[in-house]
């Protein structure tokens, strides 16, 4: 069984490729693909395939999968080609002879009305209507999306956001990675549909709780109108395309658009997925 694992480059995709070999897939039968190979070298140097695969360059995405019996198709991160990019690997995968895609989308996608999630919608619709094998993995935010931030958050003392109370239920890169290679290494999942999510919702307002818990040091959440916050995000150096989306998405986040009370993450690797409270103490380590 040959599973090609697309954006190994990024964090998600080297993490899925980790939990791949951890569940006894042979080296030689993962290829890890990205537009510069030349930072997972060191997985070629463990045995695994290394292929370059440019999602804008539909000639080198039918190299990258040739071969293959099962993809794991990382969505991109540029919310404006996301959707193209999306379709071209699809049809390499289906001129590829592929058995099963698994597609790492957005919990509730067939419903939410954010920008992000826009793009998994048509994503997803792309796939039912090329009748792809599929298994939905939607992926809930990051616990990283907040722990990358620490520094600044402690710097400011306060967690900015356009979130309001809504609930957000994340969960861990590696914990996502692991449901990933479940879902790609045993059978049953064609077809499936799994909303994936931490154990444990919670809102901007307990994050900051939680992290002046953990750090001693009081700190607060300013919620601000979503123009504001692109605004703020744009000063960071964020793009202003994507400070635009992130500033959406926080929306969404306050219509609940990213709360799942599923158990489908902890039934697919078997165990609690990491909490709020182990992500923190893991970053601040």
């Amino acid at each position: 069984m040959s599973v090609v694992v697309t954006g190994a480059t990024g964090q998600l995709g080297r993490l899925s490729v980790e939990a791949l070999l951890r569940r006894g897939v042979p080296a030689s039968e993962i290829v890890a693909t990205g537009r510069d190979v030349a930072g997972i070298k060191d997985l070629a140097d463990r045995g695994v395939v290394v292929r370059r695969a440019d999602f804008a360059d539909p000639d080198s995405l039918e190299a990258a999968f040739k071969g293959a019996d099962r993809l794991l198709l990382i969505s991109t991160t540029t919310v404006d080609d996301r959707v193209a990019n999306h379709q071209r690997a699809i049809d390499a995968a289906l001129a590829a002879g592929v058995s099963l895609v698994a597609y790492t989308s957005t919990l509730q996608a067939d419903t939410v009305a954010t920008l992000i999630g826009v793009t998994h919608r048509a994503t997803e619709e792309y796939l039912r209507e090329r009748r792809v094998p599929t298994v939905l993995l939607r992926n809930g935010w990051y616990l990283e999306n907040y722990t990358s931030r620490l520094p600044v958050i402690l710097q400011a003392g306060t967690v900015v956001g356009a979130v309001g109370e809504g609930k957000i239920s994340a969960a861990s890169r590696a914990d996502y990675a692991e449901a990933a290679a479940v879902a790609l290494t045993t059978e049953g999942h064609s077809g499936a549909v799994y909303e994936l999510g931490g154990g444990e919702a919670f809102t901007l307002t307990e994050l900051a709780a939680a992290i002046s818990a953990a750090t001693g040091k009081q700190i607060t959440y300013t919620d601000v109108p979503a123009d504001e916050l692109t605004r703020r995000l744009i000063g960071a150096g964020v793009p202003a395309d994507l400070a635009a989306a992130l500033a959406d998405a926080d929306l969404g986040l306050g219509r609940g658009e990213l709360f799942t009370s599923s158990d489908d993450l902890h039934r697919l690797i078997g165990r609690p997925p990491a909490t709020l409270a182990a992500a923190l103490a893991e970053a601040l380590r």
